[in-house]
C-alpha cells in the first residue's frame, strides 16, 4: 500500500507517491503548527518549511531529538524515498501537504 502526498495550496502539482510508512516519517520533517510563521493547520495537514527541506536535501541527513533527553540529537541519513519526496517539495515550492490513501 502507498500514500499520496498532496500539495494543498498547489492543485496543479501532481501528488508524490510514497510508501505507507511515510505516514510516520513525515513527523520528522513537519514544523509545529502555530509556532513562528507556521500556520495552524487542520488535522491531517503538515507544514514543511521549504528552507529546511533544501538543507536536508543538500546535507542528505536530518536530525532526530531523543524523546528521553532533548539535549541529545542524532543525524539520520535520508532514505531514497525521503530524498525523492524532498526533491518534489523543493522543485514545486510546496510547504503545505496532506496525506491521502
Amino acid at each position: 500500500m502507498s500514500v499520496r502526498v498532496i500539495a494543498v495550496d498547489r492543485p496543479e502539482v501532481p501528488p508524490c507517491e510514497m510508501p505507507d510508512r511515510f505516514r510516520h516519517d513525515i513527523a520528522y520533517f513537519m514544523s509545529v503548527p502555530g509556532e513562528g510563521t507556521v500556520p495552524a493547520l487542520p488535522t491531517g495537514e503538515y507544514w514543511i518549511e521549504l528552507a529546511r527541506a533544501r538543507v536536508w536535501l543538500d546535507d542528505g541527513v536530518f536530525s532526530v531529538v531523543s524523546p528521553l533527553d532533548s539535549a541529545s540529537k542524532t543525524e539520520v541519513e535520508l532514505t531514497e524515498e525521503q530524498e525523492t519526496w524532498l526533491s518534489w517539495l523543493v522543485a514545486h515550492g510546496v510547504e503545505r501537504v496532506r496525506l491521502s490513501s
